[in-house]
């Protein structure tokens, strides 16, 4: 299929998306690829200060340093590359694509995937800002800690709360104050193709190192021209359990429509009673442009902008009754 194609665009995100969706659908309908489409919608929420949850600005881990992951996957050859635990560099999601087009790997982590950004002439940008650091030492003022008071995993725990999330106030309905968050888009070009593309600065105040679903190919992110794409967004290690991404697109593959098919997804994340305010969100985008939604909570929302809009709209998320 050529650009002059009846395939009409579209561009799916979770909700922290907008601005990177408007820049897709840029590229999009000035014929550019759903790879180049995505890629940069996640350059634009990387770069913001004001979410907490990616790049530059995102929260810290324990120690007080951000660690960035992403990954990015192409539906026409199942080509995909992935960082994680990365310190000192920005734009995660390019680093991921580097690794995709520049290297035989699919994941590289921490030291060795920051090497390979300075091979690649990756300029070093520090992406701890002043108010996430200045978040971190309240938290630990809070939860009446130091440092040196506990061991490390121990802290982290007490930090974060059972299995990953805060034992204090529910915040995620805030953007500005969200402790575990993600930003990922799902492309349709005019071609016909699809591609994946997912950024985070992952868990607040987690144990160095630790890599959520964003990176894991299958887990957080799955794109095949053939069959749809889907990408997760929330607790990480929900999806890292059952393979969420992937088991959508097999479903698809199998048969299912695309509702369907998240709704197959949402059982298995149900198999794995999840604690209270542990949750998965789910995009979903076939290969003719329909798309949705999908959690395990109800209440959220994904965005989504087809070539024909003027901008992008929120859509309520399918849950299981």
């Amino acid at each position: 299929m050529t650009a002059n194609s009846s395939i009409a665009p579209v561009i799916v995100s979770s909700e922290n998306g907008r601005q990177g969706a408007e820049k897709a659908m840029q590229i999009l309908r000035s014929g550019g690829s759903a790879l180049e489409a995505v890629e940069a919608a996640c350059r634009v929420v990387e770069d913001n200060p004001d979410d907490h949850t990616v790049g530059f600005g995102g929260m810290p881990n324990v120690l007080g340093q951000v660690e960035l992951d992403a990954s990015i996957m192409d539906g026409r050859d199942l080509r995909a590359g992935a960082v994680g635990a990365v310190h000192g560099y920005g734009n995660a999601i390019t680093l991921a694509r580097h690794v995709m087009e520049q290297s035989p790997h699919v994941l590289l982590v921490d030291q060795g995937a920051e090497r390979f950004a300075a091979e690649m002439n990756v300029r070093p940008q520090e992406q701890l800002t002043f108010e996430a650091l200045n978040r971190w030492q309240q938290r630990f003022v809070e939860a009446g800690l130091t440092l040196t008071s506990e061991p490390l995993h121990v802290l982290a725990a007490r930090l974060t709360g059972p299995m990953g999330l805060r034992d204090q106030k529910d915040d995620s309905t805030d953007p500005a104050v969200s402790y575990h968050g993600t930003v990922n888009f799902l492309a349709l070009d005019q071609d016909g193709n699809l591609a994946s593309a997912v950024s985070t600065s992952g868990l607040a105040w987690k144990y160095p190192g630790r890599i959520g679903d964003s990176p894991v190919i299958g887990a957080g992110n799955y794109c095949d021209n053939r069959y749809g794409a889907a990408a997760c967004t929330g607790m990480g290690e929900l999806s890292m359990r059952v393979c969420t991404a992937r088991s959508l697109v097999l479903y698809m593959k199998m048969g299912m429509s695309l509702h369907d098919a998240g709704m197959e997804a949402l059982r298995d994340l149900a198999y794995l009673s999840p604690p209270p305010r542990q949750y998965m969100n789910i995009v979903a985008l076939s290969p003719t442009g329909e798309h949705g939604g999908f959690s395990t909570v109800p209440g959220k929302k994904y965005l989504y902008m087809t070539g024909d809009m003027e901008a992008p709209t929120l859509e309520e998320r399918s849950v299981l009754a």
